[in-house]
């Protein structure tokens, strides 16, 4: 099939199946761990503002760490830091799930899911190896990129079916227990795959990635994004919970992801058109203008079927917008620091995750689950907005080479 003749030039490269592997396993936790947070702590404590609150805690505090941790990876290699942060954060994710179990003080909680803030950027990790397989391949970088957003969907698909599985079928601290499990056997997949680890340099440019030209406002945008995502999921699990469905809350999420991932590896197929600085507005004015399908179907029917469709289609213009962030955040990045500009983009996007869960939750618990999905789609203006702004101070893209 045409279609994939780009996907298999990437898989030809020496170790890309190999480290991708352990890097799929690693990664697919990071789609358990939120939603697997919110239904044990709302199970057990019935509290939605609590479970927002807690894992808006959580996220706030990997916002802050994990820029130092990628630092730490750019500096000493990715097998010599990436796997003591992991064990660290499986500690804390064990800790939440003793805390929640044994019916401890709220304050354990958040202090637990803190914890779980070494957890590496394996995503960003992934892209590094790929920009050093491909220097000087632009198409073959594009396709890589489309391939790790479509696999971060993949994640996000899959992640909260098998947590809302696990945490229903088996006890509550099931998907947290899991999570895991998978993060550490993938992190030690991943790292002892050293061939295609990208070399350390014994100099590290002086300049941060934060001061780099067009990086503030583009991690403004990364921060609006991350609103979407992370009201979204607090909101659509309380939404199917006050309708008696909780349990298929996992799979109406995975359907917005899976709507993403088929989206990323359509566009990593074609040939983008015109520099990722001037594509990215437009991107945003789509996801923007598909996110009031999910307001609508919540506000006109109150079905959660309808509102499944609604964020299938809605997703579809989550990975285009993401690949262009990501392609320009490494554009803009100085070399030898690529993983910590990677992280800096997540590390916007967790800290919107963080507010717009915490604000998700707070809708939810004091107006209604419906009213939720306001939250959504003023982010995603407020990031349309800002790309806009961007856009018309002319930030252009840097032809830095990595």
């Amino acid at each position: 099939m045409p279609h994939l003749t780009p996907y298999r030039r990437l898989f030809r490269l020496p170790g890309a199946r190999a480290f991708t592997a352990g890097n799929l396993i690693a990664r697919l936790p990071m789609g358990m761990f939120s939603v697997s947070a919110v239904v044990m702590i709302a199970g057990t404590r019935g509290s939605y503002a609590l479970a927002g609150a807690v894992t808006a805690t959580g996220l706030a505090a990997t916002a802050m760490v994990a820029p130092w941790t990628a630092r730490l990876v750019d500096r000493h290699g990715q097998a010599r830091v990436a796997l003591p942060a992991t064990v660290i954060a499986v500690l804390g994710s064990l800790a939440l799930l003793l805390c929640v179990r044994y019916d401890a003080p709220d304050w354990t909680l958040f202090a637990s899911y803190a914890a779980t803030a070494t957890t590496p950027n394996t995503g960003g990790m992934s892209r590094a190896r790929w920009a050093h397989l491909l220097a000087g391949d632009p198409k073959g970088l594009h396709t890589a990129h489309s391939f790790e957003q479509a696999a971060d969907e993949l994640c996000f698909m899959l992640g909260p079916v098998l947590a809302a599985f696990l945490c229903g079928t088996f006890f509550p601290e099931a998907g947290t227990l899991v999570g895991a499990v998978l993060l550490l056997t993938g992190m030690l997949l991943f790292t002892t795959r050293r061939a295609t680890e990208p070399p350390v340099r014994e100099r590290i440019p002086a300049k941060a990635p934060l001061r780099a030209p067009g990086m503030p406002p583009l991690l403004a945008v990364c921060l609006a994004m991350g609103g979407i995502f992370g009201s979204t999921e607090v909101v659509t699990l309380a939404f199917a919970d006050t309708r008696g469905q909780q349990s298929a809350a996992g799979a109406v999420l995975a359907l917005q992801a899976a709507g993403s991932c088929a989206a990323g590896l359509l566009f990593g197929a074609a040939k983008p058109s015109g520099p990722a600085a001037a594509r990215l507005p437009w991107c945003v004015a789509a996801m923007t203008a598909l996110l009031t399908l999910p307001l609508l179907a919540a506000v006109l029917t109150g079905s959660l079927l309808f509102l499944a469709g609604a964020l299938l289609v809605a997703g579809m213009a989550t990975a285009p917008t993401m690949v262009t962030t990501m392609t320009l955040v490494q554009q803009r990045t100085p070399e030898g620091r690529l993983n910590e500009g990677m992280t800096l983009a997540v590390t916007g996007l967790l800290g919107g995750i963080a507010g717009g869960g915490a604000l998700g939750g707070w809708t939810v618990e004091h107006v209604s689950a419906t009213a939720g999905y306001i939250i959504p789609v003023t982010a995603a203006a407020l990031a349309l907005a800002l790309s806009l702004v961007r856009a018309s101070n002319r930030f252009t893209d840097c032809p830095t080479p990595h």
